[in-house]
């Protein structure tokens, strides 16, 4: 139930920071440390049934990224696959981008 409760809040708290967004321009929206653009980025390559392999861009925002958020985000929930991103894909990335960090959700 704390986990329920948690992903609930860091989805309410990431589109009311989506929200306010849209009024004012110059706010940083981030999900687990991605921005918006980092996000957008890695999307080619983590849905459909050809994707891409993760461009630079994509890369260089993982390489920031919260694994411990995103992995909560993708173990409690099933946000990822109502925006069209297949898991699977997504746990592929660190790797395919070279990065030192593992992950293991």
């Amino acid at each position: 139930m704390a986990a329920y409760k948690k992903l609930v809040f860091i989805v309410a708290l990431f589109l009311a920071l989506a929200i306010g967004s849209e009024a004012n321009e110059q706010v940083q929206v981030t999900f687990c440390r991605m921005t918006k653009e980092g996000l957008n980025a890695c999307a080619p390559s983590v849905s459909g049934l050809n994707p891409l392999p993760p461009s630079a861009l994509c890369c260089s925002a993982l390489s920031i990224a919260d694994f411990q958020c995103l992995c909560f985000v993708k173990n409690y929930s099933n946000l990822l696959t109502s925006y069209g991103i297949d898991p699977n894909l997504a746990m592929q990335l660190p790797a395919k981008c070279n990065l030192r960090q593992t992950v293991h959700c």
